[in-house]
Parts: structure tokens; sequence; C-alpha cells
């Protein structure tokens, strides 16, 4: 209404030079490759001569940027469906030095060798990148150091890594307080996970995870109900049929897991598992049946 009060028209972004008009062209069908006609390896190839282009012309304003982004977040995506994503760090350096990769970029970069089982990859490249002062201010700093600690630094299990972010520059200029105290208590689940993963040291080699497929399904049967045991243990609220339900469901998981009792290598699995479920059938049911037993004695 302002606009037409006083007769000027709205403003407007100015319109793309003759130079920047066919780096548009180009990311426009690189993205036309990829979406539509799913040739990851033309739309690759498109973004690499787009960035080609731009880094032959001087930058006469913001959109470069925009424009380099853009062909590398299509860039990472083609490389990541022709499954070279081994390529995709080395390729983004090229592209940007470790300080000035946007920080969308580098999002990408740690979820995706997060999901292909290579959280190490990325690991200085992240710290170094955190650790930039200009880049606290970056909007999506937060996300990045949040991304870092739970793809990269707890996976890898380097937890006082994890508790010097969290309490450090890092994790001041990135979380509040309840963030980080939240972010402290999963570093101490994780170790705390860590440390029960191996049942029982003392077993033998004959008895190794490795010679049996079942076992370590098994350590993780196990784990779940020592977790769950001191759960219930801690707390005194819990719903009767809910605690039925919990077991009639392992009950029923260990049926699935078709135990063979026949086995010699069978005989300290039903030994754990029955001193397990021993314990919690306690933790479950001892308020209810002890106060009976109480009161038939009275």
């Amino acid at each position: 209404m302002s606009c037409c009060s006083t007769g000027h028209p709205p403003a407007r972004s100015p319109p793309l030079s003759a130079t920047l008009a066919p780096i548009t062209n180009m990311l426009d069908t690189a993205a036309e490759q990829m979406m539509i006609n799913k040739d990851f390896q033309a739309a690759f190839d498109t973004c690499d001569r787009g960035l080609e282009s731009l880094d032959s012309m001087e930058p006469e304003d913001s959109r470069c940027e925009e424009f380099r982004m853009g062909f590398c977040i299509l860039g990472i995506q083609a490389l990541a469906e022709l499954n070279r994503w081994q390529d995709v760090l080395s390729w983004v350096l090229q592209q940007y030095e470790h300080q000035n990769i946007p920080a969308r970029i580098m999002q990408m970069c740690i979820l995706l060798y997060s999901k292909v089982g290579e959280p190490a990859v990325m690991q200085e490249a992240a710290r170094v990148w955190l650790l930039c002062p200009l880049n606290s201010a970056v909007s999506g700093f937060r996300t990045v150091a949040e991304l870092y600690l739970l793809h990269i630094l707890v996976p890898l299990g380097h937890g006082e890594e994890a508790r010097e972010l969290i309490v450090g520059e890092v994790g001041s200029a990135a979380f509040t307080e309840d963030q980080r105290r939240t972010a402290l208590d999963v570093v101490e689940e994780k170790e705390r996970r860590d440390q029960e993963a191996p049942f029982d040291p003392n077993v033998s080699p004959s008895l190794d995870v490795t010679a049996h497929p079942q076992g370590s399904a098994f350590h993780k049967l196990a784990a779940m109900l020592r977790f769950l045991y001191r759960k219930v243990t801690m707390s005194r609220s819990g719903s009767f049929p809910l605690r039925r339900l919990f077991l009639a469901a392992v009950l029923i998981y260990v049926l699935f897991f078709r135990l063979d009792p026949a086995l010699p290598s069978s005989f300290i699995w039903i030994s754990k598992l029955y001193q397990l479920l021993r314990q919690m059938w306690t933790a479950m049911f001892a308020p209810y049946y002890q106060p009976l037993a109480q009161s038939k004695e009275l």
C-alpha cells in the first residue's frame, strides 16, 4: 500500500547481466537432468562446467556465490546417485577452502558420509569449519555443530572431544544451556552402551559372536533388557498392563530367536537370559505379589 500511495513500483532484483544469464541456464539444465531425466552423470558434468565458468569470470555480485552453491548442491547429489560418494569431499574442496564451505553444503557432506558409514572422513573438515570464528555467525552454524556431534563424534566414540565441543567455545556459541546438558547426556549414554556391549569378556573364542551369528542379536537383546531393567527399577509409577505387554513382547522375541537348547553353545545363553528375565520379573511384579504374600501371613 505504501508503494501505491507514493507511486513507486515494488523493489525488484536487478536483472542478470549478459555473463550471468548463461550460468542461470546451465543451473536450470543441471536441475532438469537431475530431477526429471535422472541422468546423473550429465547433471554432474553440467555442474562442473558451470563451476568452471564461474571461476573464469570476475564476481559481479553475491549471486555468483549463490550459483556456485547451487551447482555444488546438485553435484553432490549427482555423485551420491552415481555411487561416487568418496569423491564428494575432495570435489567440494576444489570449489571452497575448508573455512569457506557454506553451512548447507557442510551439512550435506556430514549426512552423506554418515549414511554410507564413513563419518571419520568428515571429522577434520567439520572440526576446522566449526573452529573458524567467522562461521559462528552463520545461520546454519548450530545445525553443523549438532550433526558433527551426533553423526561423527558420538558414533566414533570420541567422548572427550565431544565434551570439549559441548562445553567449549563451539558449544557456547551453538547451544543453549539446556541443549548442552542434553548433549552431555547423549554422550554419557553412548559411553555406557559401549561399556555394556561386551556381554561377557571371559567367554571363550569358541563362543565368539563371529562364530555364532545369533551372538550379536543376543548381545543386543541383553543390552536392551539391562537398559529397560534400570528404567523400571528407577520408575515407581509404571502401568501394570504395559509391563505385562512388555514381558510378553520379550518372550515372543525369544521364541522367534529360535535358540536350539540341544546345542552345547546354547547353555550359557539360556542361563544368562534366564537371569535377566528373572530380574525383570522381580522388578515388574514384586510390588504386586509381595503385598498379597504379606496379607496371607497376617
